[in-house]
């Protein structure tokens, strides 16, 4: 039986409300126990003195291409990515190609997953056929497969009944909806945020209120229906405040924020920089406040990385050209020490809980904890140490990050999924 023990960390469990110096052990692929000076004859050991033991870190927004575009990234590649960011479980939408919208496309990925990723793959499947946004795709059957959510992502359903049949299909069958809320009309034609750095680069603006009409059309269906709805990558302050009032009421409604939305505005965009475009677009100083406001306050219970790989031949083109996007698993942590955590705005134990026990808690995963008889997933980190992201050493198969050639105080040391290493920064 192997067995691994994991000493003299500081051990946070949100889910348990733990946080005290302890060791952790592991054996085989369960969590066998946790408490101070622990003997295991037999059992290998790893000094995490000065670290942070923590549940293994779930990202529930992921874009891993394949099938249909493995030249962007792969199931392998980018599962390796997340491992070298902490992560030990990511979920992959489903705009692939074919899109995940049926139960061959999700077996498909999990088959491959098993086979070629080194954490754990939990697929979010499509909400309507195709992403067409018209006639509803194979819900139940997708969650049948493997399937934790259902989305659009990338192509918003701007049919309001359609929407509201897909929550009610997604109460029926437990699962949440994630909407990427953007209002294709308002922002249509759009590149960066509307705002006066749009205008001074001469650049078609993407204005905050398409994100705002959409979260307010769907806390309403998710009251009138029932269902758990999640707002993907928020990145506007009336959008936060609609969550947190949402929430404040007992709708079944949760929010993430991406490191990006958080550390990153229109005003600190390089002129025409490409691997600054993404969706949401970076938005004004004060929407950024409000979202780092909205993970202070809890009404923003997630992180996630929207890690959005593009190749180099599609993403380095003019800025009107150039796809949305850009990869961030193998920076998240990092991003939010530095921004949240070392500002003194929360503390480790929220910064763990927003990347453990709220994405648990949004998709319904027995994951994001570390009670005995819990899955061996476990990240460690350290908050002090100091490290430069160089992205021609990312695990990606993609560049596409603002990022590159920035010194990160805080960042993993090493990944375990199911009881083994598959990642340590001592060996990468």
């Amino acid at each position: 039986m192997a067995k691994l023990l994991i000493r003299n960390g500081r051990v946070i469990d949100p889910a348990s409300g733990l946080d005290r110096i302890a060791d952790v052990l592991v054996e085989d692929a369960v969590i066998a126990g946790v408490g101070e000076n622990l003997e295991v004859p037999g059992a290998d050991r790893f000094d995490a003195s000065g670290m942070v033991v923590a549940p293994g870190f779930i990202d529930m927004h992921v874009h891993l291409r394949e099938p249909g575009f493995e030249h962007a990234e792969t199931i392998e590649t980018g599962a390796r990515a997340a491992a070298a960011g902490g992560f030990t479980s990511i979920c992959p939408m489903p705009n692939t190609k074919p899109v995940n919208d049926n139960p061959t496309v999700t077996s498909y990925i999990i088959g491959r997953a098993e086979r070629f990723a080194v954490v754990n793959v939990f697929p979010i499947g499509a909400i309507t056929k195709n992403s067409a946004g018209e006639e509803l795709a194979a819900i139940g059957s997708m969650k049948n497969a493997g399937a934790v959510a259902i989305s659009d992502d990338g192509q918003p359903v701007m049919n309001a009944r359609v929407m509201r049949r897909a929550m009610e299909f997604a109460r029926a069958f437990n699962l949440p909806v994630i909407d990427h809320c953007e209002d294709l009309h308002l922002s249509a034609g759009g590149d960066m945020h509307e705002g006066f750095d749009s205008v001074r680069l001469g650049l078609r603006g993407i204005p905050g209120v398409s994100e705002d009409v959409m979260v307010a059309r769907d806390i309403l269906l998710a009251e009138l229906t029932g269902a758990r709805f999640h707002v993907a990558h928020v990145s506007t302050r009336n959008s936060v405040a609609m969550v947190a009032h949402a929430r404040s009421r007992g709708l079944r409604v949760s929010a993430e924020a991406t490191p990006h939305h958080i550390a990153l505005a229109d005003s600190t965009m390089p002129p025409y920089e490409s691997n600054y475009k993404m969706k949401p677009p970076l938005r004004s100083a004060s929407d950024v406040e409000a979202v780092r406001a909205g993970i202070v306050a809890g009404a923003v219970e997630v992180i996630a990385s929207d890690h959005a790989p593009h190749p180099g031949s599609e993403k380095m083109q003019e800025f009107e050209k150039c796809p949305f996007g850009v990869i961030g698993l193998e920076t998240a942590l990092a991003i939010m020490l530095e921004t949240l955590v070392h500002t003194g705005r929360i503390g480790l134990a929220r910064l763990v809980e927003l990347f453990t026990a709220g994405p648990a808690r949004v998709l319904g995963l027995n994951r994001g904890r570390l009670s005995a008889g819990a899955p061996a997933d476990v990240t460690i980190f350290d908050p002090e140490r100091s490290w430069t992201y160089d992205v021609n050493k990312s695990y990606s198969k993609s560049r596409n990050t603002p990022f590159d050639g920035r010194t990160f105080r805080g960042g993993p040391v090493a990944t375990i999924v199911n009881g083994r290493f598959v990642w340590r920064a001592d060996r990468a």
